[in-house]
């Protein structure tokens, strides 16, 4: 019982101010979340809460955690640049892994987007606990052809 009690213990903790529950994203997405969104200064910020089940074996969140969030900062900007009219997919994605973070922390993925062109789009971010940068990322996205359902 107690291990389960600390599993959710950060989930009550307070979003921060002007940020939105994202309802968007693919179930895969949602086994990680809840995400949130907001655009500062013109650019897109998602964030979450840290909770034990992103944690690794060592007690600081676990890198594909933190990469699966960069990711899904960079896709989830890009859609909405587009008014998710461009589907994309990831082609490329380098990051570097700077900090930890820990349970109960409030990440802030802040994303820049380069540019979208007709066939690839380029955009980074970095993972922000409060002004610590924890990861580094720049990612390639293939835009794709839209298909004709019929």
């Amino acid at each position: 019982m107690t291990q389960t009690n600390s599993r959710h213990q950060f989930t009550d903790q307070p979003i921060p101010a002007g940020f939105e529950a994202l309802d968007r994203g693919s179930p895969f997405v949602g086994l990680i979340g809840p995400i949130f969104h907001k655009v500062s200064d013109g650019r897109h910020v998602i964030g979450i809460r840290l909770e034990h089940k992103h944690m690794n074996i060592k007690g600081i969140a676990h890198g594909g955690m933190l990469v699966t969030i960069a990711d899904t900062a960079l896709g989830v900007a890009l859609s909405l640049a587009t008014d998710g009219k461009r589907p994309m997919v990831t082609a490329n994605l380098s990051t570097d892994f700077l900090d930890a973070a820990h349970a109960g922390d409030w990440v802030e993925a802040h994303v820049d987007i380069q540019r979208i062109g007709a066939r690839l789009a380029f955009a980074s971010c970095n993972l922000m606990v409060e002004k610590k940068r924890i990861l580094r990322a720049s990612g390639v996205f293939a835009v794709l052809r839209a298909h004709s359902h019929g």
